[in-house]
């Protein structure tokens, strides 16, 4: 991959904004288990909330490789302040494909300032891979608009989003709806103490005979989950793929620093033989992990439809590579690992939540195998056709 001169620039201001308003902080976030709004304040400064928003809507329009670079860069820096982007793009994602008009006119201006933040909200307390059968229940009044109720949990960023695309079944047909956070009948309450991404502010959400118009419907009943929720999901996978790149990379920083500094039986780790393969493998992985992220994003601005493969084999990597990544870099760091004063234990638990968010390693594995089949079955049936003709 050649990377344009402009993509260049914007990798730089991205790695700046990362090591000056992020990296010294990620750690203190972790432990208070929140985001600071001057964080987010100076994400929706910068445009880098409506990244992907169309420029006619007041986004920033990047192409899917820039974008990647930038959701590397949060990665390495913060997990948890990745996962805000990751499910406030997805809101964007969403109605940039299948909002309508007026929808696009309303709110994607607003989310891309940061006016608005947005929230996925998919997963329940009974519904995780199987998200296609959500048991949150929408009916339609007489008067046109729709009453939800149900809950909905681990919603990343939920303690502080405004807008909400909440899916649920309408006629046995899975359906999406935007829900402002003031809406009678909807209520949040936060969720704390999780293994990993402390700091992302999840919530438990409760749907209590909660109305929206019609207008708040996007696509329409049938297409929730195929259509509106998959393009969605393709977005937050294509994130955390590069987002477990950046994580990776924060690990292999931490352990070169360490191993520098760290001296055992008389050298510096860097120099014993076991540490140097463990080094090596982080950079083969990392390179190797970002080389299929790039691919997909490739596919992706093409509109290939192979992009939706490409993106669940490079974020089921990329997330194997990094949990593994992160093991090793806190057992190169020793006890220190363990410990608080060093980041590489608030990596490894970060990396576990990547395995499972925006669909499960198992889940890309069942797609991976069959897209792949597919594509394999393609690809013979062309290589015989060329075999017929010549």
């Amino acid at each position: 991959m050649t990377w344009t001169p402009e993509q260049l620039n914007a990798q730089e201001g991205f790695r700046n904004f990362v090591d000056e308003a992020i990296v010294p902080f990620a750690d203190l976030w972790d432990r208070d288990e929140r985001l600071p709004e001057g964080i987010v304040r100076a994400l929706a400064e910068r445009g880098y909330l409506g990244a992907t928003i169309p420029t006619r809507l007041g986004g920033g329009g990047y192409d899917s490789a820039t974008f990647g670079l930038f959701c590397e860069e949060i990665g390495r820096g913060s997990a948890s302040l990745l996962s805000l982007l990751t499910v406030h793009g997805m809101v964007c994602q969403a109605l940039t494909i299948w909002g309508s008009d007026e929808q696009q006119q309303k709110w994607l201006p607003r989310l891309a300032t940061g006016a608005t933040l947005g929230a996925f909200a998919l997963t329940e307390p009974n519904i995780g891979s199987d998200a296609k059968n959500v048991e949150t229940v929408v009916t339609r009044l007489e008067d046109g608009t729709y009453r939800l109720d149900g809950r909905k949990k681990w919603i990343s960023c939920g303690q502080i989003a405004d807008l909400f695309l909440v899916f649920g079944q309408l006629d046995n047909k899975p359906v999406a709806f935007l829900v402002e956070k003031d809406r009678p009948g909807f209520s949040r309450a936060p969720l704390s103490g999780l293994l990993g991404f402390r700091a992302a502010m999840l919530a438990e959400l409760t749907l209590d005979g909660c109305v929206v118009p019609e207008g708040n419907m996007v696509g329409r009943p049938g297409f929730g989950f195929t259509h509106v929720a998959g393009a969605a999901l393709d977005h937050g996978r294509f994130c955390v793929g590069c987002g477990c790149v950046g994580l990776a990379r924060g690990c292999l920083e931490a352990c070169l620093d360490y191993t520098s500094e760290r001296k055992q039986f008389g050298v510096h780790l860097r120099e014993h033989p076991l540490i140097q393969r463990m080094l090596t493998d982080m950079i083969t992985h990392i390179e190797a992990a970002r080389l299929l992220c790039v691919e997909a994003g490739s596919m992706k601005d093409a509109r290939d439809p192979r992009s939706i493969m490409a993106t669940s084999t490079a974020k089921y990597f990329a997330s194997t590579m990094a949990a593994r990544i992160s093991s090793d870099a806190v057992q190169i760091h020793g006890a220190n690992g363990c410990g608080p004063e060093y980041p590489v234990q608030r990596h490894f638990r970060d990396a576990k939540i990547m395995e499972i968010i925006e669909g499960s390693n198992q889940i890309q594995q069942t797609i991976i195998a069959k897209f792949g089949h597919l594509d394999h079955v393609r690809d013979q049936r062309v290589r015989s056709r060329k075999g017929a003709r010549s």
